[in-house]
């Protein structure tokens, strides 16, 4: 396949197929003396006379009909034995009798303008009924300073620090940094939050971290972190068990459900992976041990007994004790996971709003997306670094940005409102979630819109808790 014009020559001794899809040159090496590997050789006519076909485990990639039960044994995309934590659909929820089938979500654009401002009415009146004011949480961690501070850093990268400091400082805030947690970091990709955390906890002991991601993910910084307390479970959070982990098993640590931008649905599957599936069924009696605390002044004093300490302790300790995840892609939402549904039912809303308003969040940002993305390739270099691009800046083209569907009804400014509107009723139903068992939740700005377009963090702390894990 011809490359365009301004692309630049594929690499000494590399394919020489370019790849639309990236935007590049393939980097396989190609056996000696042909142009193409053996993936791209069967579009040179002249170079191989051997028939590739798709694979039938994975059609993205090819294989040589004569060798293909030799390559389905060992596949990457064959299916591969069940971890012990896989339990499926085991954070799924219940599947409601009124969602919606497939045929019925139809395109904002189809709408009646009736129909929208009817949409847009009932939207109005339960964010009334909410009157919700997010803070500005907007901080940092000295973990990152020096990285912070590195002119080596691109601005791409820069960004992504200034994010990840700011959610260490928030869980430093609400004392979540310290000796004795288990941090599980959902949709973790690389692990960089893990790391930065492990960072801030050099000095602390009895901490473990799980990684949680459900695919194989390249550039991985695992090589960087404790030999014995990282764990990474490939997984779907829709399927994991946290209580068949084998250290959480083993360890009874008390956990903190942490995450930088964990998309759309995947946010209620990890909040009732926590609460539901794990926080359900640990057993308050198995406490840690007194020594990883620290006692308010006001709650006891110096000299109660131990018996007195433990049972303190274990009356106050929580099997999950916070958890602090950045939201973002509420257009990736499905009402079958919300955790909020018994909230939207309360303000006379049900699956048909949920699923319009879900595609209206893309208003509050598809404005600023599209130039965001611009500066973005601009500023990308290489392929690691294109890696740090944010999941929900891949994902443009699968918003409902249509501005000119709405036949007028809204202006710029108009449709912006209605996206935060939106975004705020869905994310208040998992407050509402989470404060019905027991949890102090709230949300915030973490960072500015200038960093990162998806700028709302949710902590979340068990209520009536004065125990707090001390600070490394």
């Amino acid at each position: 396949m011809a490359a365009p014009a301004e692309s630049v020559s594929p690499q000494p001794g590399r394919c020489a197929y370019f790849v639309e899809r990236k935007r590049r040159f393939c980097k396989m090496v190609p056996a000696q003396g042909r142009r193409f590997c053996g993936e791209h050789g069967a579009h040179a006519e002249d170079e191989n006379s051997r028939k590739r076909i798709p694979c039938p485990l994975d059609p993205k990639h090819t294989v040589y009909e004569d060798q293909l039960q030799k390559h389905l044994k060992k596949c990457n995309s064959r299916e591969k034995p069940k971890p012990v934590y896989f339990v499926q659909d085991i954070n799924a929820g219940v599947k409601d009798a009124t969602e919606l089938p497939e045929e019925q979500q139809v395109p904002i654009s189809t709408l009646s303008k009736e129909k929208l401002e009817d949409l847009i009415r009932k939207l109005r009146r339960a964010s009334n009924s909410v009157n919700y004011v997010l803070k500005d949480q907007t901080l940092s961690h000295q973990a990152l300073q020096e990285a912070l501070k590195d002119p080596q850093n691109g601005d791409a990268a820069f960004k992504h620090l200034k994010q990840q400091a700011s959610i260490l400082g928030n869980m430093e805030r609400l004392h979540l940094l310290g000796s004795g947690n288990c941090y599980v970091e959902f949709g973790a990709g690389r692990g960089k939050l893990s790391h930065w955390v492990d960072i801030a906890l050099q000095d602390a002991q009895d901490v473990h971290f799980l990684l949680v991601e459900r695919a194989a993910t390249r550039f991985k910084v695992d090589g960087k972190h404790r030999k014995n307390g990282f764990e990474r479970l490939q997984v779907d959070i829709q399927h994991l068990c946290l209580n068949k982990v084998p250290v959480l098993g083993k360890e009874k640590l008390p956990v903190i459900g942490i995450g930088k931008h964990v998309c759309g649905a995947a946010t209620d599957l990890a909040l009732r992976c926590l609460i539901e599936t794990y926080a359900k069924t640990c057993d308050k009696k198995e406490s840690p041990a007194p020594k990883r605390f620290k006692i308010d002044e006001g709650n006891i004093t110096s000299n109660n007994s131990d018996e007195t300490l433990n049972s303190f302790i274990n009356d106050h300790w929580s099997p999950v004790a916070g958890i602090v995840i950045a939201l973002c892609c509420h257009h990736r939402c499905e009402w079958q996971h919300y955790v909020g549904q018994e909230f939207f039912a309360t303000v006379g809303l049900g699956a048909m709003e949920f699923n319009y308003f879900k595609r209206m969040t893309s208003w509050a940002t598809c404005g600023m997306r599209e130039s965001a993305t611009k500066v973005y390739e601009t500023d990308t270099q290489n392929e690691e670094q294109s890696n740090e691009k944010e999941e929900h800046d891949q994902d443009d083209r699968s918003v409902e940005c249509n501005l000119d569907s709405l036949q007028g009804l809204l202006n710029t400014e108009e449709r912006k409102q209605i996206g935060h509107l939106c975004k705020l009723l869905i994310d208040y139903g998992r407050i509402q979630y989470l404060q019905q068992r027991g949890y102090e939740a709230v949300l915030q700005h973490y960072t500015d819109c200038s960093v990162s377009l998806e700028n709302v963090l949710l902590t979340a702390v068990p209520y009536k808790s004065s125990l707090a894990p001390s600070t490394a």
